[in-house]
């Protein structure tokens, strides 16, 4: 198996990177935190032989805090670009001044920006309702090398604790309502329509929240919806459905899925996802009903939020 990214760019730091920052940068080797984090599979870990094809480089993060990116930005930007171009056979990206850089020197603030819109975590549950998913997920992900000061990995903490209780079960109860409008409402309702786009576009809103439901069930994020099932294959709470749901979408649309007498309808397998989310959602003491619709579900999930305002939200909004 040959190295992945995040393998490749602790040892391109180590070879060529600390030794950089040590003899160039000593008074302030201390305060420059060292990783890989941010967009790209390898980032999450997830890279393979195809992820090679595009965006696969040697190199690594440099996070610096505004103080010490005024006093040395420029010159470590200059050492960083003059590390060797090739490592382990991968080159090494190009690297702009005033880019948006995927490596390289960034200003600890201008990287967490990038992803919540602030140089920080979030201030109030409004900025965290309206950022995406997929990028917390970024902003938390891949690996930290080093970091003595601790400013880069203090904010990184603040986030990968995950969303706020309130905001959490919103998003869940939100999750509920659309599953149980698009999966065991709308998906069987349009096939008797005779609209089979739209039973298709109903399904794939269903998986799309049935994902989602399970990432806040494990209190993390949902990436990219690249690795949506890559990254729930590894969660411990129904990150089995992972399985079940990507079937969901693919073997109705394959000869094997056809033919297979093994693969359950859709709407056996939508009852079946729903039926286990909502044991789940017991078992977290959110809901205690006994309704196989999941609609009534997110009424009751909704009854422990703390907040008026959030609470006070449209079911589905999220």
């Amino acid at each position: 198996m040959k190295t992945t990214g995040l393998e490749l760019a602790r040892a391109y730091y180590d070879t060529w990177g600390a030794p950089m920052i040590h003899e160039q940068f000593p008074e302030y080797e201390g305060r420059i935190a060292v990783g890989l984090a941010g967009q790209g599979s390898e980032c999450f870990g997830f890279d393979d032989e195809v992820s090679r094809d595009h965006d696969f480089e040697a190199g690594f993060c440099i996070w610096v805090t505004r103080e010490d990116e005024k006093a040395i930005g420029f010159p470590l930007f200059r050492a960083y670009r003059k590390l060797p171009e090739e490592f382990m056979g991968i080159r090494k990206a190009a690297q702009s001044l005033y880019g948006e850089n995927r490596r390289g020197v960034m200003e600890i603030g201008e990287f967490y920006s990038r992803f919540t819109g602030s140089p920080g975590a979030p201030e109030d549950w409004r900025q965290w309702m309206a950022i995406p998913e997929y990028a917390l997920a970024e902003a938390v992900n891949g690996q930290v090398f080093r970091d003595d000061l601790g400013e880069f990995s203090a904010v990184r903490k603040q986030l990968a604790a995950g969303y706020p209780e309130d905001v959490r079960l919103k998003k869940m109860a939100a999750r509920a309502a659309l599953m149980a409008q698009s999966g065991q409402y709308n998906y069987s309702r349009c096939l008797r329509h005779g609209e089979g786009g739209a039973a298709g576009f109903a399904l794939a809103e269903f998986v799309k929240n049935a994902v989602s439901m399970i990432y806040l069930l494990n209190r993390r994020y949902m990436p990219y919806y690249k690795w949506m099932f890559r990254g729930m294959r590894e969660l411990p709470v129904l990150g089995e459905l992972s399985y079940t749901l990507e079937g969901l979408l693919a073997f109705p649309h394959s000869a094997e899925g056809r033919k297979n007498p093994d693969v359950p309808e859709p709407s056996e397998a939508i009852e079946a996802v729903c039926g286990e989310v909502i044991s789940e959602l017991r078992r977290q003491g959110l809901t205690c009903g006994a309704w196989d619709y999941l609609e009534p579900h997110a009424l009751e999930i909704t009854k422990h939020i703390q907040n008026g305002e959030i609470r006070n939200l449209h079911l589905m909004e999220g």
